[in-house]
């Protein structure tokens, strides 16, 4: 296997979007929005180079080098977070019981679910401001943020409050589903 010296990801930082380093943790701000997250390793280091972020490591292993790659992917979604934003659409779908969605809060409610009289809830764990969750046209549901974790995660807990046990999958597809990531 071929010895590499060292290893340095460049990620270039999108205009207005700035950033700060404390210690093990980079903080990345535009428009008054902003992403922190820690980056800590005693051989891995993230630096500030002529406006953009750079994440170095000298003599890596296997695992240094794959953990480079990461928080250099990290960065890149905080960066692509503040300068675009992150959008998950889902879609409800149904054959026979039309169901009916509503965001109460911190929860999204699914009404008339495979005709079940008691109403499913998904956790909407972050704040409006964090993750905006939208229904639109009754059927299609919006989760956008800045945060691309947040975002997934708030999605997934969506898709998992319909999850159907004991049915064969198959053929009985109703459900929220994620159709669509940007």
């Amino acid at each position: 296997m071929v010895k590499v010296d060292h290893i340095k990801h460049i990620v270039e930082l999108s205009e207005g979007v700035g950033a700060a380093i404390d210690g093990n943790v980079v903080t990345l701000s535009k428009d008054g929005k902003s992403i922190s997250r820690e980056f800590a390793s005693p051989r891995l280091d993230v630096s500030m180079n002529e406006g953009n972020l750079e994440v170095f490591i000298d003599l890596p292993r296997r695992k240094e080098k794959a953990l480079a790659g990461t928080w250099a992917a990290h960065l890149r979604n905080m960066n692509k977070g503040l300068s675009e934003g992150f959008e998950y659409r889902l879609k409800a779908v149904y054959s026979h019981f039309p169901m009916t969605l509503k965001v109460e809060g911190s929860t999204l409610t699914i009404n008339n679910l495979f005709g079940e009289r008691v109403p499913r809830q998904a956790d909407l764990p972050w704040t409006p401001a964090e993750v905006t969750v939208k229904i639109e046209n009754k059927t299609e549901v919006v989760v956008s943020g800045i945060d691309k974790e947040k975002v997934g995660q708030t999605s997934a807990n969506i898709e998992r409050a319909c999850r159907i046990r004991g049915r064969d999958r198959r053929v009985f597809q109703d459900g929220i589903y994620i159709v669509e990531k940007a």
